[in-house]
């Protein structure tokens, strides 16, 4: 696991300043504390910093390919590179390494761009061509390792693992994009789509660019898609021992390292499913680390514990309460733009207590976006059967209006709160899944918003890309399209973002067996009926798992990472939540009505609504602001 950096001249070949690409890593040196490397040549420099795992003493990058015409830069892991490697030199490739950064530029001089697809794994990389001049860009499948492009005055591109090393440019300009706000503002992330500067995009998760000196700027390229389009066949009996085959598979291909290897536990269904794996994968005892809360409802470090206590792990454990509130300004630091999933900080935590004696760890993640294990796809898919007796131009009139009467009851029990279900069921079914995924909804957002901010934005609202996301997807209802759209905006701009930026700012490598690519292509496959029945999310795998666990693990609610930021803003960190509205960095902005704020805050203090999850957006932006520069 690795950071890289670097700067090609579209236009003309330029002299690179090696000490420019040398600052841009030392500002993501978290990300690879092993070792660092720089090369330039006439238009174009590459930069990495290294953490190393698989060939600790070798694989020194940037990597010159074996014939010297290209040169790499790369981070991530490659779980076949063994494989691969074996095929290659069938080809005729050299090797003088033992890693697989070498393999990577084999691929991509036997293959070309099409090397990718030859790849198992988490992946962002640049391989510079010396002879064609070209500078070509990959990220991985489902986007678990983050790449940032930014374009500059000089007419160079620059690119890096996070926005800080951009930002270490003198050339990067720091214009806020209005739109990143609203998106923040709906989902508590910038999505893959955007970024919080207006010259500055990612690539998205399966896509490529190659640059070439002399031409324009071209679009990325989309090199890998899943669809739900079609149904796998067979016997509950037969796809249940298929999933078990690839679960083990890609499990065991996560273990390879030669450092030391562990994995998180929260004695939910899927850290425990992988952790059952490893133990039946490995001749010694799986290391495991768990976070407790000090809220007790919110606490699973118990079931986490008897998880480990099953198989016989080195588990450790450690707690979060308010007083790491502290760490927001850290945390904000991490992310370089504004990231408002609560999760984050007890995930850092559980990174810094896994790297105290591992330097890999295996991740739970995936599993709820790939085989439907959310709450909200059973509201959902509940929500479609009702449109489909139910005609729009009913649906519309009668549901939007007693959404629009209805009382917003944070405060009461989940069968409740039938507020956003009206609205949801209002509307068609992208646009309901979208208002239900929104963490700070259409009306409550143009509360907060002053004019000027309004005309920033124009007439973009943060849902339509939920929902254009969902109409465009290959899939045949409406549960296919609302996991495809999880796979594609969710995952990589909330999960993947959070786990590799706290894993690396930990210096730990974090890995996720369950978003294997092929693990995730079989569920997208799965009739509906095996991945949701009744109320029962991730049937198939939750049935194929009932050897390895227990019930009360594989079948109790779902708890999820939360982090009981509500109680806290009412007790230790009401002063936090009152200084939201008064807050220098988000009144200088001029966006936000700071009255609107302050009452916002004190109705949460008092009891009287559950604003926790937007006055901790509101935090987080405010501390982004102040950290970026931007206020």
């Amino acid at each position: 696991m690795c950071g890289i950096a670097g700067i090609f001249h579209l236009e003309t070949a330029k002299p690179v300043d090696p000490a420019r690409i040398e600052r841009m890593c030392d500002a993501i040196a978290h990300r690879g504390p092993d070792g660092q490397g720089v090369w330039t040549a006439p238009g174009v420099g590459l930069g990495h910093r290294r953490l190393s795992i698989i060939d600790v003493g070798g694989s020194p990058q940037p990597m010159a390919s074996s014939d010297g015409r290209a040169m790499l830069v790369f981070n991530g892991e490659i779980y076949n590179y063994r494989e691969l490697r074996a095929e290659l030199r069938r080809l005729g490739a050299v090797f003088h390494t033992d890693g697989d950064s070498e393999v990577i530029l084999a691929a991509w001089q036997q293959w070309g761009a099409d090397c990718v697809s030859h790849l198992h794994g988490m992946f962002a990389f640049a391989i510079y061509d010396l002879h064609a001049r070209t500078l070509f860009l990959a990220r991985d499948r489902l986007g678990v390792k983050p790449l940032f492009l930014a374009s500059l005055s000089d007419g160079s591109i620059a690119f890096a693992s996070e926005l800080k090393a951009l930002m270490a440019h003198p050339l990067l300009r720091r214009d806020i994009d209005p739109l990143a706000i609203e998106d923040f503002l709906t989902w508590g992330y910038v999505p893959d789509t955007r970024s919080i500067l207006k010259n500055v995009s990612k690539l998205p998760a399966g896509h490529s660019l190659l640059l070439q000196c002399g031409k324009p700027l071209p679009k990325p390229q989309q090199w890998w898609d899943v669809s739900f389009a079609d149904r796998r066949k067979g016997s509950v009996k037969d796809l249940e021992a298929e999933l078990l085959h690839l679960l083990r598979q890609a499990v065991t291909s996560r273990m390879l390292a030669d450092v030391p290897l562990g994995a998180f536990l929260s004695g939910g269904v899927d850290s425990s499913s992988v952790v059952a794996l490893m133990a039946e994968a490995s001749a010694d005892r799986v290391r495991t680390c768990s976070i407790g809360f000090d809220v007790a409802h919110l606490d699973e470090s118990g079931y986490a514990r008897a998880v480990a206590n099953r198989f016989g792990t080195d588990h450790r454990e450690r707690l979060v309460s308010p007083d790491d509130f502290g760490a927001v300004d850290a945390l904000a630091s991490i992310f370089d733009e504004p990231f408002a999933d609560a999760s984050a900080l007890p995930t850092w935590r559980v990174c810094q207590l896994a790297r105290e004696t591992v330097t890999v760890a295996l991740s739970g993640d995936g599993a709820d976006e790939a085989f439907a294990g959310y709450r909200r796809h059973v509201f959902h898919h509940r929500e479609d059967q009702v449109r489909t007796i139910l005609p729009a131009a009913l649906r519309g009139p009668v549901f939007g209006t007693l959404g629009a009467l209805y009382p917003k009851a944070d405060w009461a029990p989940q069968p409740l709160r039938a507020k956003t279900t009206f609205l949801s069921l209002a509307g068609d079914s992208a646009e309901g899944y979208a208002r239900a995924l929104s963490v700070t909804p259409t009306e409550q957002r143009e509360a907060l918003y002053l004019p000027d901010f309004r005309r920033l934005r124009g007439d973009y609202r943060a849902e339509s890309l939920i929902a254009d996301t969902m109409r465009a997807a290959p899939g045949r209802s409406g549960l296919d399209r609302a996991q495809y759209a999880d796979l594609k905006v969710w995952l990589p701009g909330d999960i993947l973002t959070k786990v590799d930026r706290v894993s690396m700012a930990a210096g730990l490598e974090a890995r996720e067996p369950l978003l294997d690519h092929r693990l995730i292509e079989f569920a997208a496959s799965l009739p509906e009926s095996v991945r949701l029945r009744g109320r029962q999310g991730k049937w198939l795998m939750k049935r194929s798992m009932q050897r390895y666990l227990p019930d009360d693990v594989l079948y109790r609610p779902k708890q999820g990472f939360v982090t009981p930021i509500d109680a806290w803003f009412r007790g230790p960190l009401a002063g936090a939540a009152r200084g939201i509205g008064a807050s220098t960095s988000l009144a200088r902005t001029g966006w936000f009505d700071t009255t609107c704020l302050s009452e916002m805050a004190e109705a949460h203090i008092r009891g009287a609504a559950n604003n926790a999850r937007l006055l901790w957006q509101l935090l987080m932006l405010d501390r982004s602001l102040a950290n970026l520069g931007l206020d």
